[in-house]
């Protein structure tokens, strides 16, 4: 019997999983309910799929009872991030489990609620980290894992987001830090786990420094730039920084056309006022088995990727992945992909910055040699199809201990967690004492991961 499940949240983020629900896991999953503040979102993911047309349709606020009502198994939790704890919670006590998207949740006391309804009820919950499945990011984990640069015992993380995905962030409901945890939490927390994993270790103390230096109004004005209109959805010429949601149609569905219900606005000025996400930071993070993790994010680059060197105590490992060589005009449809991520951009480089991605390994007195990265299809190079079917089907055993659950989710976040009190404070924070849970690895099978 196909396990039964109910999606709350139905934004852009939800597609990746009802698509999952409706094509390669129909077979073992099956969607009973849809729910949403907004009717127009919910109605816009059961009317797309035929599979989905006699879909229950609810609002948040009746989770309880449709758990019960429609026997769901599992609740997966796509909403906004500063609800995820709360939704969380509620399917927990309500006799669900759970898959949530990253962020688990965003601050110090919900991580405690979450972790004492998982203590209460016995049932679990996955917090999904596609980022793992990524090629390259696994050709890393085998690296460091087979000891060929021997015990580690230095991280360098730098990852850059271009000024048509980055620029996103502060257009849509990321923009006040208070609904995200901001970017530290928000898109970290996938850079986070990814060290966390790479490394098999946990965060112990972080010191962090960073700010908003790039978008809102105050920086725009001190650059003489003219103010944007309000919304990017106008008539007339556009502004590279400008989002004209009619330009895609599921944006257009999801967010223009659904505006009359919520009042909620997806195209918003990246240089408006009222703006409290930052678009720099960096980090210092302490781990408890002695490396040190030296981490940066920028928000407004010309291109988008990341780097990431491996220092060991018997060579260095090396990663490179330029995700986007540049943003310059709209794709050939005239639409933009937002995460380049998440889907390939096949646009021609005009410079000498070319998208792609290299992996080189150099143990001392030896030469450097490149690793191969085996090339994936679909989004994240192929990790998302990997991931959902971990999902949905169910772990294999897994040498690299990819699948992950609450407790590589509260790692995950510790270190943003901690990164916005150190910000506040100016002080470095410890992560036991400030989250108040212990997240040590308890067992040796966790710690191979």
């Amino acid at each position: 019997m196909p396990t039964r499940y109910a999606l709350i949240g139905s934004g852009h983020r939800a597609q990746m999983y009802l698509d999952a629900i409706a094509g390669p896991h129909a077979d073992v999953a099956e969607l009973v309910a849809l729910l949403d503040v907004n009717p127009a979102r919910r109605e816009f993911h059961r009317d797309r799929v035929p599979a989905f047309a006699d879909v229950v349709l609810a609002g948040p606020e009746q989770l309880e009872d449709v758990i019960r009502e429609q026997k769901v198994d599992r609740v997966i939790v796509t909403s906004v991030d500063r609800l995820h704890a709360e939704h969380v919670v509620r399917a927990l006590e309500a006799g669900a489990d759970v898959i949530v998207e990253k962020p688990l949740t965003i601050d110090a006391p919900s991580a405690r609620a979450i972790q004492d309804a998982i203590d209460r009820t016995g049932r679990s919950v996955v917090v999904t980290f596609n980022y793992r499945y990524s090629p390259r990011n696994t050709a890393l984990k085998q690296v460091i894992a087979s000891g060929e640069i021997g015990d580690v015992v230095s991280v360098s993380f730098e990852w850059v987001l271009d000024t048509q995905h980055g620029a996103d962030y502060f257009r849509r409901w990321h923009r006040d830090k208070t609904n995200s945890g901001g970017l530290f939490i928000h898109k970290a927390a996938h850079h986070f786990d990814l060290v966390n994993w790479w490394i098999a270790d946990t965060p112990a103390r972080v010191y962090a420094r960073g700010g908003l230096r790039f978008y809102g109004q105050d920086n725009a004005a001190a650059r003489g730039r003219a103010p944007l209109p309000e919304r990017g959805t106008h008539d007339g010429a556009h502004d590279p920084f400008e989002l004209d949601l009619r330009s895609d149609e599921r944006l257009e569905a999801l967010y223009l056309q659904a505006e009359q219900h919520d009042g909620y606005q997806r195209d918003r000025s990246v240089f408006d006022a009222g703006i409290t996400t930052e678009d720099n930071l960096t980090a210092i993070v302490d781990y408890a088995g002695g490396p040190v993790l030296t981490y940066a994010l920028n928000a407004h680059s010309p291109w988008e990727g990341y780097r990431v060197a491996i220092n060991g105590t018997a060579g260095r490992a090396e990663l490179e992945v330029i995700e986007r060589a540049e943003v310059i005009a709209q794709n050939e449809d005239g639409r933009s992909h937002l995460d380049p991520s998440a889907v390939a951009v096949t646009a021609p480089d005009a410079g000498v910055r070319e998208r792609g991605e290299r992996l080189v390994v150099q143990k001392h007195f030896e030469p450097a040699r490149r690793v191969e990265i085996p090339e994936g299809v679909g989004g994240h190079g192929g990790g998302d199809a990997l991931l959902l079917r971990d999902v949905f089907v169910g772990p294999t055993r897994d040498e690299l201990g990819r699948p992950s659950d609450h407790r590589d989710g509260l790692r995950a976040i510790s270190v943003g967690i901690c990164g916005n009190e150190s910000l506040a404070t100016g002080l470095p924070v410890g992560v036991t004492e400030f989250l108040g849970l212990d997240l040590s690895r308890s067992d040796a099978a966790e710690a191979a991961r």
